[in-house]
């Protein structure tokens, strides 16, 4: 990375009351430097901006430059949003893992799918896991620095010889020296095992999580927390890989083996210490943990424990705002992957239970990636359409964001919103909070 391969900080907002407006900041602004240091990303921002007194050079959107002094209270926010966290580019993955999800996607759509991020900083900032296999002797250095903690990684496994034959790269096995080195500087680690049968379970799953809960010992554990995932796979994965997917038979095994580990190390450490994602309760079709088994939530971001929060969420907002009667019937179809119509059940029957509403739940499963079972964010736009054309939706259809790129409304397979919407003949309704599905059901 060089000075000059770092970009302006573009502004996309400005905050409304902010400072930033106050001064007169506009969207498509930019910042070149703070303190005469080019920020290289928005770790990097919001360090500078720190200072009581900034003197920050700026870019307008016809090009002009202009000289901006503030002085401001230690801990004030300038309001600011930008385009990017990232201002010097992505550090991309150099790994070859066969389960990795953008190389299991179809050619042909937007760039952005085909990204490969190995970042330490979205790792930082956004809970993104890393491998720990790309960072440069600077970047470790900067880690140290700025302590930069925790961080989310991918371990999989922590024999050298597994974790190099997943992530086909030599740097991988040593992982249990990275351990050390964030345990020597007192920084910390969330850890997740993405299971792929035949591969790093059964002994090896044991032997990770172990090795694992060995590095959450001491006043300040090098890792807090560790999640186990099931490996997804979809039908454009490369034909010569020797990944299976997880059956209902495997995910009662995990299941079964993570719990008996679970008891073990809460009798140790008075905590469960790893967490097993709904996802492997769905396969399996069993029920989902009761709520205090995710303790603090550690792994919500994996998928630990969301569709027990959500329910939670549901039950406490359906309880205070869902009204006994709405004035006009309305029937809603509300699209969800089919993993979750069991959990889901009793939330539409309580849907269900105002007088003139109806909600027909369509839990459907993924022909797009070839999927039996089916998270709610892999949903495509073609398979809503395939599934749903010539049924009776109703007065519209109930929409998760989490189906879409964020801040537009395009899905996976880069149909839009509007030409599912028109190709079905119905409305479409984003919900992107449990408030919005209660508010457009009321």
């Amino acid at each position: 990375m060089t000075l000059s391969s770092i970009n302006p900080a573009k502004i996309t907002a400005v905050l409304p009351g902010s400072m930033a407006e106050e001064i007169g900041f506009e969207v498509g602004d930019a910042i070149v430097s703070i303190n005469g240091t080019k920020p290289r990303d928005l770790i990097d921002y919001n360090f500078l901006c720190a200072d009581e007194f900034l003197d920050l050079e700026v870019l307008d959107s016809h090009g002009k430059t202009h000289l901006v002094e503030i002085e401001k209270d230690y801990d004030d926010n300038l309001g600011l949003e930008f385009e990017s966290a990232l201002f010097d580019g992505l550090l991309q993955c150099n790994n070859r893992c066969p389960f990795c999800f953008i190389d299991q996607q179809p050619p042909g759509k937007r760039d952005s799918l085909y990204l490969k991020d190995d970042d330490y900083r979205l790792s930082f900032l956004y809970g993104s896991y890393l491998t720990l296999t790309n960072l440069t002797e600077k970047e470790w250095q900067r880690i140290e620095a700025m302590r930069l903690s925790p961080l989310y990684v991918s371990v999989h496994a922590t024999e050298p010889n597994v974790r190099v034959k997943l992530l086909k790269n030599n740097r991988a096995g040593l992982i249990k020296e990275h351990f050390k080195w964030f345990q020597e500087r007192r920084l910390q680690i969330h850890a997740q095992v993405v299971v792929c049968p035949g591969i790093n379970d059964g002994i090896h799953l044991e032997k990770t999580l172990e090795d694992l809960a060995e590095f959450s010992l001491g006043e300040t554990p090098a890792i807090l927390s560790a999640a186990v995932v099931p490996v997804g796979l979809t039908k454009f994965r490369p034909t010569e890989d020797e990944l299976i997917p997880v059956s209902r038979e495997k995910a009662k095994e995990v299941i079964k083996q993570v719990q008996s580990l679970q008891a073990k190390f809460s009798q140790k450490f008075n905590t469960n210490f790893v967490w097993l994602a709904d996802e492997w309760f769905l396969i399996a079709q069993e029920d989902l943990p009761p709520e205090s088994h995710y303790e603090d939530y550690p792994q919500i971001g994996n998928g630990v424990g969301s569709i027990r929060q959500f329910i939670k969420e549901f039950q406490e907002t359906a309880k205070q705002l869902l009204p006994q009667k709405i004035e006009k019937k309305k029937t809603l179809t509300w699209v969800v992957g089919n993993a979750v119509a069991k959990a889901f059940t009793p939330l539409v029957k309580k849907l269900n239970d105002v007088d003139n509403l109806t909600v027909n739940l369509a839990a459907l499963n993924s022909d797009y990636w070839g999927q039996e079972i089916t998270v709610t964010g892999l949903l495509t736009g073609e398979d809503i359409v395939s599934k749903l054309k010539n049924r009776d939706l109703g007065d519209g259809i109930l929409l998760p964001s989490l189906m879409l790129k964020d801040h537009d409304t395009v899905f996976l397979d880069d149909m839009r919103v509007e030409e599912v919407s028109q190709t079905l003949n119905t409305p479409i309704i984003i919900v992107d909070s449990i408030l919005s599905l209660i508010e457009h059901c009321s």
